[in-house]
C-alpha cells in the first residue's frame, strides 16, 4: 500500500479532506468493490454507491485509515463493511481460536445487531465467520463462538473488555478494526473502554472511524490511532436532510398525548422519542391504552425484550416505536415517515440522530417537535443549532388542520394497543370504504376491517368505545405524505386529506391527563 498522497502533503496531522460526491459517481464496482460482493449488494437492489461511500471506498479498500464523516442514514455500515470483508478475503489467513482477524465496536445492541444483519450475505459470500458481543444476554454463546475462532467480531466495549479481561478474547491478530457512531461512544461515556480495546489491537492494522459529527473528542482518537488518515465528508457538521420537513407543534401539556395519538393512528410507522427510560416506558403505555399499537426501547429493556419489539415494529404490528435517545442511533427501520420529539432533545446532535430515523436513503420523512410555552427557549435554541429552520403551529385542538397535513390517511384505533389478540370488529358507520393513503410501513393491526375503530367527528374515548362513519378496511398500506384518496371526505373536514377520520377537541381521551413530567421525570 502506498502513502504517497498522504505523504505529500506537509500538513502535521497528514489527513485531507474530501468534500460531498456529487451525483453521477462511479458503481461499486469502478470503485474497486469485489464482484462478488457487488453481486450481493444488486441482489438486494443496491445498486449505486451514497456519496460516503463513493468518498471512502478508495481509500479503505487500498488499505488505509479512513475518517468517515455522514449524516445518519447515509450509508456509513456498508462503507466500511465492503472493505472490511474484501481486506480479510485477500489476506486469506485463518481465523484461529480466541483470536478475531477484524473487530467492529459500536455503542449500542441494537446497532451491533443492525450492523450485523447487514455483514451476514457479504460475510457468507466471502465465506468468513462472524460473532455478535453485547451485554444484557449470557456470555457463554459468545465465548464458545470466540473459542471455535471468528473472522469478524461485531461488539459493544464494555462486554468485550470483560471477555478480553476472562482471557476469552485476544485482539493481537487483528487486520481492520472499525468503530461506527463514534461521536455517539464519545456521548456515552464509552471512550475510555474504547482506548484501551485499541491499544491491544495492532499499530499498523487497518483502522477507520466514521462519525456523524467529528468533534474535539474523536480528535483524541484520531491523533492517538489513525495513521496519515485521509478524511471524507460527505455532509457538513450539522447535517439537516434536504428532503426532510421540520415542524414545531405550539401546543399546552394536555394536548401532548392526544396529539400524539392522532398522528401515530394515521396509517404507516411512526417513531417517538422521549429523554428518559420512564417517559419512554410511561408513554407506550399510553399510546396503547388509547388504541395504537406502541413497543418500547430503552436501557430498561432485557436483550431478548429489546429483540421482541423491535420485531414487533419491523413486522407492522406495532405501529408505533416509542424510544429514548440512547437507543435512537441502533434503529434501523424502512419507510419510518413521522419521527416526533415527544421530549425535545437536550442537544442539536441528539436532535439531528433521533431525525435520522426518517428520510433515510434518499426518502422524504416528517420531522415533528412538541414544545410546551416554558420550552419555547429551548426549542429556538436547539433548532437554530441544528441549522434548521422549522414550520411552527399553535395547536390548541386536535381538529387542527396541520395534523392532517403532516399525518395523511384515516385513523385507526386498535382497542387496548397491541396487546389485544383478538381485536374488535369496527362497528358499522356511513360513508364510503377505506381508501388507500401513501405513508408507507403499513399498520400492522387489522386487515379489512377487523379489529380497527375509525374517528371521525366528536371524539372517542379510550378503550373499546366510540362511534364510527367508515366501513371497510385499512390494513397495512402505505403512507407517503400529502397523498391518500380514494374515501370519502368527512363533513366539512379539512381539505387535503381524503377518508381521514378526525376527532374534535381533545375531550374523552384517557390520556390527556399526561403532563409533560411523565414523559421526562426521571433521567434515562
Amino acid at each position: 500500500m502506498s502513502n504517497a498522497s498522504s505523504n505529500a502533503s506537509s500538513n502535521a496531522s497528514s489527513t485531507r479532506s474530501s468534500g460531498t460526491a456529487g451525483a453521477g459517481s462511479p458503481s461499486f464496482a469502478a470503485l474497486g468493490v469485489p464482484a462478488d460482493l457487488v453481486a450481493i449488494l444488486a441482489r438486494d437492489g443496491i445498486t449505486s454507491p451514497t456519496p460516503i461511500q463513493a468518498a471512502t471506498l478508495p481509500d479503505s479498500l487500498a488499505g488505509r485509515d479512513v475518517l468517515g464523516r455522514g449524516r445518519t442514514g447515509s450509508g456509513k455500515t456498508f462503507a466500511f463493511l465492503l472493505p472490511l470483508v474484501a481486506r480479510l478475503v485477500e489476506s486469506s489467513l485463518p481465523a484461529t481460536a480466541k483470536r478475531p482477524r477484524a473487530l467492529v465496536l459500536a455503542p449500542t445492541r441494537e446497532l451491533v445487531n443492525q450492523i450485523h444483519e447487514a455483514l451476514k450475505p457479504l460475510a457468507k459470500a466471502a465465506g468468513l465467520t462472524t460473532q455478535t458481543v453485547f451485554g444484557g444476554v449470557g456470555q457463554n454463546p459468545q465465548v464458545a463462538g470466540l473459542r471455535r475462532g471468528t473472522d469478524i467480531v461485531l461488539a459493544c466495549p464494555g462486554r468485550l473488555e470483560d471477555l478480553i479481561s476472562q482471557g476469552h478474547c485476544q485482539l493481537g491478530s487483528i487486520e481492520v478494526t472499525v468503530l461506527d457512531e463514534a461521536d455517539h461512544m464519545a456521548d456515552l461515556g464509552f471512550l475510555p473502554g474504547v482506548r484501551r480495546i485499541l491499544e491491544k489491537t495492532p499499530v499498523e492494522s487497518q483502522r477507520l472511524l466514521f462519525s456523524a459529527t467529528l468533534d474535539n473528542a474523536i480528535d483524541v482518537l484520531v491523533k492517538r490511532f489513525l495513521r496519515n488518515p485521509v478524511t471524507h465528508s460527505a455532509d457538513s457538521a450539522q447535517s439537516p436532510v434536504a428532503k426532510m420537513d421540520h415542524h414545531v407543534l405550539h401546543l399546552s401539556r394536555e394536548q401532548r398525548v392526544p396529539v400524539l395519538v392522532d398522528l401515530a393512528s394515521a396509517p404507516g410507522r411512526t417513531v417517538v422519542f422521549t429523554r428518559t427510560k420512564h417517559g419512554a416506558k410511561a408513554l407506550a403505555r399510553q399510546l396503547n391504552k388509547n388504541g395504537v399499537p406502541a413497543v418500547e426501547l430503552h436501557g430498561n429493556l432485557s436483550q431478548n425484550a429489546r429483540v421482541r419489539n423491535m420485531d414487533a415494529f419491523h413486522a407492522g404490528q406495532a405501529s408505533t416505536l416509542v424510544a429514548t435517545d440512547i437507543a435512537a442511533r441502533g434503529i434501523h427501520v424502512d419507510d419510518v415517515a413521522l419521527v416526533v420529539h415527544a421530549d425535545p432533545p437536550a442537544e442539536h446532535k441528539a436532535y439531528l440522530h433521533r431525525s435520522g430515523r426518517t428520510a433515510r436513503a434518499g426518502a422524504a420523512g416528517t420531522v415533528i417537535t412538541l414544545m410546551t410555552a416554558e420550552q419555547v427557549r429551548d426549542v429556538r435554541d436547539l433548532t437554530r443549532a441544528a441549522g434548521i429552520k422549522p414550520t411552527i403551529t399553535k395547536v390548541d385542538t386536535i381538529s387542527h388542520p396541520i395534523l392532517t397535513t403532516l399525518a395523511p390517511g384515516e385513523r385507526v384505533l386498535v382497542p387496548g394497543g397491541l396487546g389485544v389478540s383478538t381485536p374488535e370488529p369496527a362497528p358499522r358507520g356511513s360513508g364510503g370504504s377505506g381508501g388507500g393513503s401513501g405513508r408507507s410501513g403499513g399498520r400492522g393491526a387489522g386487515g379489512a376491517g377487523g379489529g380497527t375503530r375509525r374517528r371521525r367527528g366528536g371524539g372517542t374515548s379510550s378503550g373499546g368505545s366510540g362511534s364510527s362513519s367508515q366501513g371497510g378496511g385499512q390494513g397495512g398500506q402505505g403512507r407517503g405524505r400529502g397523498q391518500g384518496s380514494g374515501a370519502a371526505k368527512p363533513a366539512g373536514g379539512p381539505g387535503g386529506r381524503s377518508g381521514a377520520a378526525r376527532r374534535t377537541g381533545g375531550s374523552g381521551q384517557g390520556g390527556s391527563s399526561h403532563s409533560a413530567a411523565s414523559f421526562s421525570g426521571r433521567r434515562g
